[in-house]
């Protein structure tokens, strides 16, 4: 497992949320919820210099199907731009289900959906990088698909 703190990113069309990891890479925690404007990757890039993240994992939202999404494009373009906006290796991993489940979670955990709004995002992105963890401890290599940066940018 390699060291290094890093962060989760559960993109959405109104609100990013943001989870982070320990250095060790174990265990994913709730960091913030990012509103969607033009400042939002510059918000989650110094975070990322806040926490010394050494990786970003953004979820990719997938059909059950394997096929694209209407945000899946939008994932992808908020990847490239994080990668190219820094010098931090950014991934994109497979989130299915993911806000499924961090909605259940916060049920279970008696809030409702009125009051969970301000969270529910910060939740999908601890579930994304929990799972980006626990993929790269069992399988013993990185998770997901490496965003390259665009040349000269």
């Amino acid at each position: 497992m390699r060291t290094g703190t890093r962060l989760g990113i559960d993109v959405g069309k109104v609100r990013v949320g943001v989870a982070r990891s320990d250095p060790h890479g174990m265990i994913a925690t709730p960091v913030e919820t990012v509103q969607r404007a033009s400042s939002s990757i510059k918000r989650i890039l110094l975070l990322a210099v806040e926490f010394e993240a050494v990786e970003l994992v953004v979820g990719l939202p997938i059909a059950l199907s394997g096929r694209d999404t209407p945000s899946t494009a939008d994932a992808r373009a908020f990847a490239q731009e994080l990668a190219d906006g820094s010098d931090i290796t950014v991934r994109l991993v497979d989130e299915r289900m993911t806000t499924m489940s961090a909605q259940s979670a916060l049920r279970a955990s008696g809030r409702t959906t009125k009051n969970s709004r301000s969270v529910v995002d910060q939740v999908a992105a601890v579930i994304i990088l929990q799972h980006a963890l626990d993929f790269e401890r069992s399988a013993a290599r990185p998770p997901g698909e490496l965003v390259q940066p665009t040349l000269g940018s």
